[in-house]
């Protein structure tokens, strides 16, 4: 059984809005928005772990990428700091996908400056413009929480992943114990203020705290992905439960 969620809402939903249509459009404008800071701020407000998670992806799926036949998506891929990091552990081809062109723009800067083939889509995660059975590997990283809607962004990367390819979402999460208090003070009054002034629009960071706080806790997210008909669902927390790694594997045939 999964527990209760903590918003009433199927997907994000920035502070004021209720329908998914709208809720994208914001969330495509705000990321447009930082595009040409985001790195650094991820960066500078995590100081500098999200480097670290990224590196603990790309570790967790060494033996895909090792293959040159895989064929990985980076799903929501931002300015591409995922699709580096796992090209970095293998020869798999690694395409790009994001809703927002500024970030997308970013992302093939990047990759050819690491003589990457830029290989990108600017599309909405949950109306994906490839066919179904096209990849052994999707991953998102701190993208996901954004989707308008979870549960279909689920139904859609289980539709592109071929039978026997694996999941891997990296999401923010709310750490247990004593680190709990000194994060939610960081978290919700440290960083917003931090993140809008370096960015310079306003609301982009405050919008952060909130999309984690109606984000499901993990064991619900688990459960959904399971209802989704992935196989040996799981979530592996790192870093004190700070952000969690989901993972699952579709079934052959």
């Amino acid at each position: 059984m999964s527990t209760p969620s903590r918003h009433p809402f199927p997907g994000t939903r920035p502070e004021g809005i209720s329908e998914e249509k709208e809720s994208a459009r914001y969330v495509r404008e705000m990321f447009s928005g930082i595009a040409g800071r985001y790195d650094l701020l991820n960066h500078l407000l995590s100081f500098q772990m999200d480097r670290h998670w990224r590196y603990v992806v790309a570790r967790q799926f060494r033996s895909r990428l090792d293959d040159p036949r895989t064929l990985v998506l980076d799903l929501c891929c931002g300015t591409a700091d995922l699709a580096l990091a796992l090209s970095r552990r293998g020869k798999a081809r690694i395409f790009c996908s994001d809703f927002s062109h500024p970030m997308l723009t970013r992302a093939g800067e990047k990759l050819r400056q690491r003589s990457l083939p830029p290989l990108v889509a600017e599309a909405d995660a949950l109306q994906l413009p490839f066919s179904d059975n096209s990849f052994d590997l999707v991953v998102c990283s701190f993208g996901f929480r954004n989707l308008a809607n979870y549960r279909a962004g689920l139904k859609e990367i289980l539709r592109v992943l071929r039978g026997g390819g694996e999941i891997g979402i990296l999401e923010f999460s709310e750490p247990r114990g004593l680190l709990r208090p000194f994060y939610t003070f960081y978290f919700h009054y440290v960083l917003p203020r931090v993140g809008e002034w370096i960015s310079g629009v306003k609301g982009s960071y405050s919008y952060l705290p909130g999309s984690v706080d109606r984000f499901p806790e993990p064991g619900e997210l688990v459960e959904w992905m399971r209802d989704a008909s992935f196989v040996r669902p799981r979530a592996r927390r790192l870093t004190g439960g700070i952000v969690t790694l989901y993972l699952g594997v579709k079934a052959v045939g």
